[in-house]
């Protein structure tokens, strides 16, 4: 026998925002309304304390079902210079609960695996099955290279979900130079990405993202619009090595990074889907994005390193609940140095405590009908998308970021940002903002980089050196830090 519901909702007067207001304005005692509360992104994007059913807007949501066991991929950047450290950290990293690798490649081992030939790399991964396990490169110049050393190691397995994330454009842009032309760059990535996709059906073959961007102090909107336009880059340079439209956007991986603020980073990853789906539909492409969310490295500090645990388990709550297919955070100590096994070990488990206790790739699409998220992912998107239009109008990624465009608009978002830190409208906990007078030094791994450098073969191309501006990478604690 079933009951008759009770209304609460007719016991209340429907909402009136002009009440709200006049309470409001009461409690705030004479200070302005857009000042004490609301706050105006690096984009100009103005963010309400309080959003209605009015600020709804229709966005696009992603809502195919999600692995129940393994919603995204747990990936696991490896980076030691000592290949051997890097082999066992990776499989110690697999064997307790990652699904994948991302290796660092640098032959000088200051920035990634001492790595120069396909032996050096296959002593890194000597182990992991890669037939099974996802393991994406980062590599820089040297790119296309180490894709043909990685094909080589995985032996011909037709579905090996390999990862080459060749990103030339980015290497670019954090150097402020290329060895040899740039163009010439992403014309032999193209053409062993296109040689490589006859082998592997399932790799992707370019990462393209905007992370430099974010890194040096980028808006939300500067990055997913860089991301954009290295997107189109890449496809095109595919299509002219003679890739199909629709395979060339398949084969690229989107990459967004997700810093402290989970709200923005919920947004940004949607946005970036929204973007694609825009891009691709321009294109003629029906493609769904695949996307790889990285932990930011700006948002870091040095003092009170511990806070970098809050920090980065935002970080993977943002990218879990926005949508990511494959998540890479780093370690609480990468500010200061690499990370000790204790380290990686709180970047894996805050992961698959997010995944497998806070159960968030449980639903699809969880900030679907939020009014805040649903109007923040459109602000951002609209806002990429017009900026994205502008580096098309001088003729791309390549002519923006050597023309300097790029460069300054991340500079004067920079600004913004750092201005704002300093006057303390914007907090660094354990910094500027709750300093821990007892702070004691975290534990690094300690080596010498130089002990294991290699010889490796020159990522130069014939012709002139490409020029821009360098997008080089900052932390917003080290001024205060500094001091």
């Amino acid at each position: 026998m079933s009951e008759a519901l009770t209304p609460l909702a007719e016991d209340f007067a429907a909402p009136d925002r002009a009440r709200w207001l006049a309470v409001v304005e009461k409690t705030l005692k004479g200070q302005d309304f857009d000042t004490a509360l609301t706050h105006t992104t690096a984009d100009g994007l103005v963010i309400q304390p309080l959003y209605t059913r009015q600020d709804g807007v229709a966005v696009a949501r992603d809502l195919a079902p999600r692995d129940p066991d393994r919603p995204w991929d747990v990936r696991m950047r490896v980076a030691h210079p000592d290949p051997a450290v890097s082999q066992a950290e990776g499989l110690k990293d697999l064997e307790n609960g990652a699904a994948s690798l991302l290796v660092a490649i640098d032959p000088a081992g200051v920035r990634g695996v001492a790595v120069g030939s396909a032996e050096d790399l296959g002593r890194v991964l000597d182990g992991v099955l890669l037939d099974l396990a996802p393991t994406a490169l980062d590599a820089g110049f040297l790119g296309p290279k180490a894709a043909d050393w990685l094909g080589s190691l995985a032996k011909a397995a037709p579905n090996a979900p390999l990862s080459f994330h060749m990103d030339p454009l980015s290497a670019f842009a954090e150097a402020g130079v290329s060895p040899g032309p740039v163009e010439s760059h992403l014309v032999s990535a193209a053409t062993v990405g296109v040689r490589l996709a006859t082998t592997y059906a399932k790799a992707s073959l370019f990462l393209a993202t905007g992370r430099v961007a974010h890194e040096a102090g980028g808006s939300e909107a500067q990055e997913l619009a860089l991301m954009a336009a290295s997107a189109l880059a890449y496809a095109k340079a595919l299509v002219r090595a003679g890739l199909p439209m629709d395979e060339a956007f398949a084969r690229i991986t989107l990459g967004v990074s997700v810093d402290g603020d989970y709200f923005m980073g919920v947004a940004k990853v949607r946005a970036a889907r929204a973007v694609w789906a825009r891009l691709t539909g321009a294109c003629g492409a029906e493609v769904a994005a695949t996307i790889e969310a990285r932990s930011s490295q700006r948002m870091l500090t040095k003092m009170d390193a511990w806070t970098n645990l809050l920090r980065l388990t935002a970080a993977g709550f943002a990218a879990a609940v926005g949508g990511a297919d494959a998540v890479v955070l780093g370690a609480f100590t990468d500010a200061i140095g690499l990370p000790t096994a204790f380290a990686r070990r709180q970047a894996r488990n805050t992961q698959l405590v997010l995944m497998e206790e806070s159960h968030l790739g449980k639903v699809a699409d969880p900030a679907g009908g939020a009014w805040y998220l649903d109007r923040l992912t459109d602000q951002l998107a609209r806002a990429a998308w017009t900026k994205f239009q502008a580096v098309e109008a001088v003729g791309g990624a390549i002519e923006a970021l050597a023309g300097g465009q790029i460069a300054a608009e991340v500079a004067d978002a920079r600004a913004l940002q750092q201005a704002a830190f300093a006057a303390k409208s914007r907090k660094i906990v354990g910094v500027t903002a709750f300093p821990n007078a007892d702070d004691k030094p975290v534990e690094v791994a300690l080596v010498d980089p130089t002990a294991f450098a290699v010889d490796a073969p020159s990522p130069r191309l014939p012709g002139p050196d490409g020029t821009c501006p360098a997008l080089a990478p900052i932390r917003f604690a080290a001024t205060f830090e500094e001091a």
